[in-house]
């Protein structure tokens, strides 16, 4: 019988304390543990990006952390990203643009492009492109979540002004 290791880490500021067996990844402890199913598990080798979420506010592949890994760090989900209103826009403008298609993928692209977002304010397509290149879609080709992306980021910089 395998030991587990106990952890205590914030998710979607809430705090959340387990035992975990130590090879648990974090999106399977995200999934099956807390049941935030919107962390998709595509490839399991941190190619697709369906599994993005922020880990101390930077975005990581669930797929490749170990949820031991995550003792007190503050993870946010889709869920928390949604719930809070954070990226309201961004879903408004992908809804918009049919940039959803299957959804599959939505939630990793949701997260990276508010990360994009908070680093640069008016990025040009050519910066998105390179910022999603981590993130795989197979049914918009792309260029409908580019420009929900940009749109956004229009509407954000009109606001700022």
């Amino acid at each position: 019988m395998t030991a587990t290791v106990a952890i205590a880490l914030s998710v979607n500021g809430e705090l959340v304390e387990a035992n975990v067996l130590p090879r648990l990844n974090l999106a399977d402890f995200l999934r099956e543990h807390l049941k935030l199913t919107g962390t998709h598990v595509g490839c399991e080798h941190g190619v697709c990006g369906a599994c993005t979420v922020r880990v101390n506010g930077d975005i990581v592949r669930s797929c490749l952390m170990l949820a031991v890994q995550a003792n007190k760090a503050a993870i946010e989900t889709i869920e928390g990203l949604s719930d809070s209103g954070e990226i309201a826009d961004l879903q408004s403008a992908f809804r918009e643009r049919n940039a959803l298609q299957c959804g599959f993928c939505t939630p990793g692209m949701l997260i990276a492009a508010q990360d994009l977002l908070k680093q640069s304010s008016c990025p040009d397509r050519e910066q998105i492109r390179e910022h999603l290149s981590g993130n795989y879609c197979r049914c918009t080709g792309y260029q409908a979540i580019i420009d929900a992306i940009e749109a956004t980021a229009r509407s954000r910089a009109g606001r700022l002004s």
